[in-house]
């Protein structure tokens, strides 16, 4: 691996990249034309993800995955093969789920963050350390899908000889070279919020070998190029991998466009992360119990936010309609409905705690409201437009709450908050968010995560050079953006 120098070569006028980038409802390969007054995206390739059932439960069909990915890499290549071909590719994807390695081999099909099995890790974890122990040690809010706590839950352990997240575990298939990526790592739990290294102590303690762990490298540098086995896929070139912010919310904030620096953001797909970019952490006992989380960013910056249930309630309540709706005719697109539901009166809008933890899990999203509902002696809502409109509105509410938490513990004054992803297309959400916070809500771009994985790319390679602003005003100059301002 190599790091190459920032800003010490004269920038080219456009180079190109792409972009792996991994959801967890789908994937994309994104190329990239970068250059100083340009930011370009074509989307080369897109294809489902999701959980798969196996009798032990649910899973990542990671092999899948890659497969994708290398297609749609070598479909990127043949596109540009003409213009110059690819200067690099980056890949990013959701946190906390890894691949145990032996040798070069996988063991076991990697677990799905949102299977049940690590209910039993968190007890364990916490009989050695108290979360308020872990959390002076990892700046970490508490989610029971943590690494650390799916560890605790994992049965191969003594078998592996190495750990890889699972965007580490693909730069190595691609590779053959291992890192730990440090803004992923920043997530497992057991990444020192104060030294940005593996805590061995704490590993040690969990009966967790340190050795299984790579070195945690910066985002910005050269993995290696890809393995010469693949070059004939991939056109006949030996394309070099960097490392960008491979955790996508590490991604995606690089590629919002903060116009303030009293911003805040919101990453908005199937959750919400509401947060601020800060210099340092916040490890406090007020940051403690409002759930907030310290998680590394590009730079050696701080994502300080916490996790909001997003647009997962929305894609569930319309699978769960699909699959109930014997008459194809009785189906609605999201469009359609956030339409309706616009028009529904404030007074058939319930607004309900969308952190309730029955919502995790897949399943009848509409039945768990209504049975949230039942609990608390309220009337459910009665239409499916008033049922999208009741989850829009406590969506909203819960970015709401947590862009106040957000201000008052990090004693910053907020003046405008920037929403990006899939959530900055609801318009509906957009609007409900800035009338609910009381802040204009600049929407876009949609493609921040693609965006910020493409910036780092084409700044490790020379073509664009400076700081994190310099990147984002780029972004601000390339992308359309629209601003909703708050009706009360």
């Amino acid at each position: 691996m190599s790091t190459q120098p920032m800003g010490t070569r004269a920038p080219s006028a456009t180079t190109l990249h792409a972009a792996v980038d991994l959801g967890a409802s789908s994937g994309r390969v994104v190329t990239g034309r970068i250059g100083p007054e340009t930011l370009e995206l074509h989307e080369t390739a897109r294809f489902d993800n999701g959980a798969v059932p196996l009798p032990d439960g649910l899973h990542w069909n990671l092999v899948g995955l890659y497969s994708h990915a290398l297609n749609g890499l070598a479909a990127a290549a043949h596109r540009t093969r003409d213009d110059g071909g690819l200067a690099s590719v980056g890949i990013d994807s959701w946190a906390v789920d890894y691949g145990l390695l032996r040798s070069s081999s996988l063991l076991g099909t990697p677990f799905h963050y949102r299977d049940e099995r690590t209910s039993g890790g968190v007890e364990a974890v916490h009989r050695v350390a108290s979360f308020s122990e872990l959390y002076r040690r990892n700046g970490l809010q508490f989610l029971p899908f943590n690494t650390l706590y799916q560890l605790a839950a994992e049965n191969l352990l003594d078998d592996a000889e190495t750990l890889l997240l699972l965007p580490d575990l693909l730069g190595y298939w691609l590779t053959g070279q291992m890192a730990a990526e440090a803004t992923n790592a920043s997530t497992t739990g057991l990444l020192n919020v104060a030294t940005q290294q593996w805590d061995t102590e704490l590993m040690t303690r969990l009966g967790l070998r340190p050795e299984l762990f790579a070195p945690v490298t910066a985002p910005g540098t050269t993995l290696g190029q890809t393995r010469s086995e693949l070059s004939e896929h991939l056109g006949g070139a030996r394309l070099p991998v960097t490392l960008v912010g491979s955790h996508d919310t590490a991604s995606a904030v690089v590629g919002t466009p903060l116009s303030t620096p009293n911003a805040a953001y919101i990453s908005c797909g199937t959750w919400g992360l509401v947060g601020l970019e800060l210099d340092a952490p916040v490890v406090t006992d007020a940051s403690l119990q409002a759930n907030f989380t310290n998680e590394g960013g590009v730079d050696g910056t701080t994502r300080f936010l916490t996790n909001v249930m997003g647009t997962w309630l929305l894609s569930e309540t319309l699978r769960t309609w699909s699959v109930n709706s014997p008459d194809s005719g009785q189906r609605q697109d999201l469009a359609e409905l956030l339409e309706a539901a616009a028009q529904v009166p404030d007074a058939d809008v319930v607004v309900f705690d969308v952190q309730d933890e029955r919502f995790l899990p897949p399943g009848d999203m509409p039945a768990r409201i209504g049975e949230l509902c039942a609990q608390q002696d309220r009337r459910p809502p009665q239409t499916r437009p008033q049922l999208i409109r009741s989850i829009v509105e406590s969506i909203a509410a819960g970015f709401a709450a947590a862009l106040a938490d957000a201000a008052r513990l990090a004693q910053r004054d907020i003046d405008v908050v920037h929403m990006v992803g899939g959530g900055s297309l609801n318009r509906l959400l957009c609007q409900v968010t800035a009338d609910r916070s009381g802040y204009p809500v600049i929407a876009g771009p949609v493609e921040a995560t693609a965006i910020g994985n493409l910036l780092i790319q084409a700044r490790t390679a020379g073509t664009l050079t400076g700081g994190l602003a310099d990147l984002r005003d780029l972004t601000a100059r390339t992308q359309n953006l629209i601003t909703y301002r708050p009706r009360r």
